[in-house]
């Protein structure tokens, strides 16, 4: 009766549990793939999103992060493209506002 009641109390309140984490990039391995990887990680627009992080305001952290992540996928997918391992499907991702 007792776990019962404490599942009942706790259940609510992880499913508050805040902001999803981001999905890994999946496509292609090997070694070209883990150098786009890293090349997207160190691009320019995302170096510059992560310059701009207040960590005081979490709206903007969200943000950002949203941002940075967009950022480093369309990074990712330029560097495929260049080598010419096109990754697959053609939906595009959906945008959380």
């Amino acid at each position: 009766m007792r776990a019962a009641l404490i599942l009942a109390v706790l259940l609510p309140l992880a499913a508050c549990g805040g902001t999803t984490r981001p999905v890994p990039m999946a496509g292609p391995q090997g070694p070209e793939a883990a150098a786009c990887r890293s090349e997207a990680e160190a691009s320019t627009p995302a170096r510059n999103l992560g310059r701009q992080q207040n960590f005081d305001n979490p709206n903007l952290m969200d943000r950002l992060a949203r941002e940075r992540e967009q950022a480093v996928l369309r990074a990712y997918n330029d560097c495929l493209r260049r080598r010419g391992l096109v990754r697959g499907g053609g939906v595009e991702a959906v945008r959380r506002h």
